[in-house]
C-alpha cells in the first residue's frame, strides 16, 4: 500500500503514510482558522461516524432502488413477462442489451453535469427520471415499448454510481473511501435479495427521490449537519490527504487528462472483466435456478441466500483490504473464489438431477463477484487526483466496464439451459481476465511508486497541497 507522499508544511520531508501525520501538520490555508484547542475538541472518530450516518444510508437507498429497477426484469421473466409481451428469448436479450447501451453512452456526460452542478440537485433528479421510466415500463404492452423503456432506464441510471464514487472522494480521505464504496455497492446484493420477494413498482422510486432533495447533502463546506468547527476540521484533514479542498474549475483539459492516462483505461478494464459476471449473474440467476427444476415462486425465494452471502463477503473483504493495506490481492482472491463457483456450475453435467451442486456454485459465484467488483470500482476513487479528472475517470471505468455487460446480455439463451455452458464459460474466462488485469495494475502501480520514491528526496520544497498538480505529481503515491 502507498499513500500521498506530501506533508502540508513547506519545510517538512515527504511522507509515504498519511496515518502517521501528527495533528500539528496542518494545511496552511486553514490552520489559521482552527487552533489546537479546537482540534482537540473535535472527536475525529465520532465525526466520521456522523458523516457515515448522514451520507451512506441516503445514497445506499438510491443505489438499491437503481439496481432493483434494472435487475428485477430477471424476476419478471420467470413470472411471465415474455409471454405477456409475446417476445422470444432473443428479443428479451435484446432488451437487456439496450439498457447497457444507454448506460454506457451517458456515463461521462452525467458525471460532467454532476461536476458542474451539485449532488443534491443531480442525484435525486436522476432518481426521479429513472423512477418514471421504471413506472412506465410496468405498463408497456408491446415489444417496442419494452425496448424503449430499457434503453432510457439505462440512460437515466447511468450517472448514479460514478457520481456517488466521486461524491465520496470529496468527503473522505483516500484510505477511507474503499470501505464506504464497498458498503454502497453492497446495496446491489441487498437489492438482489429484495428482488426475489418484492413485486416492485417504479413509482415508489419517485417518492423516495423527491425526499432525496432534502436528505442528500452537497459538500462539507455547505452541509447543514456540520458545525463551523467540524467543517474546518474536515477541510484540514482532507487538505492533508488529497485534492478534495481545492476550488477546481471545470476545464476540458482536465477531461483530456483522464482520457490520456493509461491507468484510467486499466481501471476501466478491471471493471470490464467483472461486469459481465456481475450482471449476467444478477439478470439470469432466477432463470438459472428455475431451470434446475424449481417452480417460479421457489426460484424467487432461492435467489435470496446467495445474495445475502454476497453482502457478507463484500463487507468482509473490504474490511480485510483496509487492514492489510492492499487492493489487488483481495480482489484477485475474490475473483478466484468466484472462479470456483463457475467451475462447479460447468462441471455439473446434469443440473436437473443434481440441482444442489449447481446451487452451491451460485454461492461461490456471488460470494466472489460482489467483493471483487466493489474493490475494482474503488480503485480510481483512491488513485486518481484532480477533481475533474477523477470524475471523468470514474465515469470512464463504468462505461468501459459495462461494455462487458452488453456482451453478457446475449450469452444466456433459453436454448442453453439448464447448464448454460456458453454463459458460464464466458463468465469464467472474464474472471480469469480480472486476475490478469489486477496483477498488471499491481505491478505497474508498485513500480511507479518505487520510481517516485527515488525522485521525491530531490524535491527540496515539498510545499502544501495547494500546489498539488494531480496524480502525475512525484509526491503522489498510488495504492495497489
Amino acid at each position: 500500500m502507498a499513500e500521498p507522499a506530501a506533508k502540508t508544511r513547506a519545510d517538512a520531508p515527504a511522507l509515504s503514510d498519511p496515518d502517521r501525520k501528527s495533528k500539528d501538520e496542518t494545511d496552511p490555508a486553514s490552520a489559521s482558522d482552527l487552533d489546537d484547542g479546537e482540534v482537540d475538541a473535535v472527536n475525529e472518530k465520532a465525526l466520521i461516524r456522523k458523516i457515515d450516518w448522514r451520507l451512506l444510508p441516503a445514497v445506499g437507498i438510491l443505489y438499491l432502488l437503481s439496481f432493483l429497477d434494472r435487475s428485477n426484469v430477471g424476476n419478471a421473466r420467470i413470472e411471465g413477462l415474455a409471454d405477456d409481451l409475446h417476445m422470444t428469448g432473443n428479443q428479451y436479450l435484446t432488451g437487456l442489451t439496450l439498457y447497457f447501451i444507454g448506460y454506457v453512452l451517458f456515463e461521462i456526460p452525467c458525471n460532467i453535469i454532476l461536476k458542474r452542478t451539485t449532488p443534491r440537485f443531480w442525484l435525486p433528479t436522476l432518481t426521479i427520471l429513472w423512477g418514471i421510466v421504471a413506472t412506465l415500463m410496468g405498463i408497456v404492452r408491446n415489444l417496442t415499448g419494452f425496448f424503449v423503456a430499457r434503453f432510457f432506464l439505462g440512460v437515466t441510471e447511468s450517472g448514479l454510481f460514478p457520481g456517488v464514487v466521486y461524491y465520496f472522494s470529496m468527503w473522505y480521505q483516500r484510505r477511507e473511501r474503499q470501505f464506504r464504496i464497498s458498503l454502497f455497492f453492497g446495496a446491489a446484493a441487498l437489492a438482489g435479495s429484495f428482488g426475489g420477494i418484492l413485486a416492485y413498482e417504479g413509482i415508489a422510486t419517485v417518492v423516495v427521490a423527491v425526499g432525496a432533495y432534502w436528505f442528500i447533502y452537497n459538500y462539507p463546506e455547505t452541509a447543514e449537519f456540520l458545525s463551523d468547527k467540524e467543517r474546518r476540521f474536515i477541510r484540514r484533514r482532507l487538505a492533508a490527504d488529497s485534492d478534495a479542498t481545492h476550488d477546481e474549475t471545470f476545464t476540458w483539459g482536465n477531461v483530456a487528462k483522464a482520457l490520456r492516462d493509461p491507468k484510467c483505461w486499466l481501471y476501466g478494464l478491471s471493471f470490464h472483466t467483472m461486469s459481465l459476471p456481475l450482471y449476467t449473474f444478477s439478470l439470469f440467476l432466477p432463470t438459472i435456478i428455475k431451470d434446475l427444476g424449481y417452480k417460479a415462486a421457489n426460484a424467487q425465494l432461492l435467489t435470496i441466500p446467495p445474495y445475502a452471502f454476497a453482502f457478507i463477503t463484500t463487507i468482509g473483504v473490504a474490511t480485510l483490504s483496509e487492514r492489510i493495506g492492499h487492493r489487488a490481492l483481495p480482489l484477485i482472491g475474490s475473483a478466484l473464489f468466484a472462479i470456483i463457483g463457475y467451475i462447479i456450475l460447468l462441471s455439473n453435467s446434469d443440473p436437473t438431477s443434481r440441482p444442489g451442486v449447481s446451487y452451491l456454485g451460485t454461492f461461490f459465484a456471488a460470494g466472489g463477484i460482489y467483493p471483487a467488483t466493489a474493490l475494482a470500482l474503488s480503485w480510481p476513487a483512491i488513485n486518481v487526483s484532480g477533481q475533474t479528472k477523477r470524475a471523468v475517470a470514474n465515469a470512464m471505468q463504468i462505461s468501459i466496464g459495462n461494455l462487458g455487460a452488453v456482451l453478457g446480455t446475449q450469452l444466456y439463451r433459453s436454448t442453453d439451459g439448464p447448464r448454460y455452458f456458453v454463459g458460464h464459460g464466458f463468465a469464467l474466462g472474464y474472471l480469469v481476465g480480472e486476475v490478469v488485469v489486477s496483477s498488471i495494475l499491481y505491478f505497474l502501480l508498485k513500480r511507479e511508486n518505487r520510481r517516485r520514491e527515488a525522485i521525491t528526496p530531490e524535491v527540496k520544497e515539498v510545499g502544501d497541497l495547494v500546489d498539488w498538480s494531480g496524480d502525475d505529481d512525484p509526491r503522489w503515491r498510488f495504492q495497489y
